[in-house]
């Protein structure tokens, strides 16, 4: 019976033990928004549109893996997706984004507009017509060559504060603006 006793005593002094150097119960935590929070949304966003049958991937040249076979310039309308109800179109993951960006800004009270989206290939012969290569000082990319015609850039209409938010706020949607001279250009980066 002693042996018993002293075996009933040695556990309660183990248990005693464990609850010494157990962590103590941690409280819930509240959630905010927060970049984490964004990561995951994105992270979320990309999942779900995978399952939906549209890839987030892109090719070694960042070209959209399930755009590459078109060319350049040469998407037909069905495989991109429309941007709200602006009329343009941009590879789905970037329409998805930059909805969610344009939802963002005006909750902080900025308005966002889009001046041009995915061009086709006479598009882009067209802007470099009128306004000369960026190579030579002007404002287009050699035709075949941009962003804007895999669906990936947007031409925005910002005023100095839309300017503002955008460059604080639009890396978290995946977009930045890359093209010196045109504060205006902002290409999808995810």
């Amino acid at each position: 019976m002693d042996a018993i006793m002293g075996i009933a005593q040695r556990m309660a002094e183990i248990r005693g033990s464990l609850q010494a150097v157990a962590p103590a119960p941690v409280a819930p935590r509240t959630t905010t928004a927060s970049p984490t929070a964004a990561t995951f949304a994105a992270a979320l966003e990309t999942a779900v549109s995978q399952t939906q049958g549209t890839s987030t991937a892109r090719d070694a040249s960042g070209v959209p893996a399930d755009l590459a076979r078109y060319g350049n310039g040469r998407i037909p309308p069905d495989a991109l997706a429309p941007v709200g109800s602006t009329g343009h179109r941009l590879w789905a993951p970037a329409a998805q984004a930059f909805g969610d960006l344009t939802a963002a800004a005006a909750r902080d009270g900025v308005r966002i507009g889009i001046t041009d989206s995915y061009r086709s290939y006479d598009a882009q012969v067209d802007v470099a017509a009128r306004k000369g290569l960026y190579s030579q000082g002007g404002l287009a990319a050699a035709p075949g060559t941009s962003p804007h015609g895999w669906g990936l850039a947007l031409d925005l209409a910002l005023d100095d504060r839309a300017q503002a938010w955008m460059r604080a706020n639009a890396g978290t949607y995946g977009f930045v603006e890359d093209t010196p001279r045109e504060p205006w250009h902002w290409v999808y980066s995810r």
